[in-house]
């Protein structure tokens, strides 16, 4: 398994990394408000998918 290592990256693909990563956890909140409050299929699978993506930029595998 090929680790990457985020300095290795090109500048641009760097910064928009980090874009993602600042932004991703208001949206993770809002997605569990919204869940909780409208539950759907839908935003329970999308809730999923943001909370596993914000997990991989905590814990540093992307």
């Amino acid at each position: 398994m090929a680790r990457y290592y985020r300095y290795r990256l090109p500048p641009w693909l760097r910064y928009w990394l980090l874009v993602i990563e600042r932004c991703l956890l208001p949206i993770v909140i809002f997605q569990g408000l919204r869940t909780i409050f409208f539950p759907t299929t839908f935003d329970v699978l999308l809730l999923g998918i943001f909370i596993g993506l914000y997990l991989a930029f905590f814990l540093e595998w992307i």
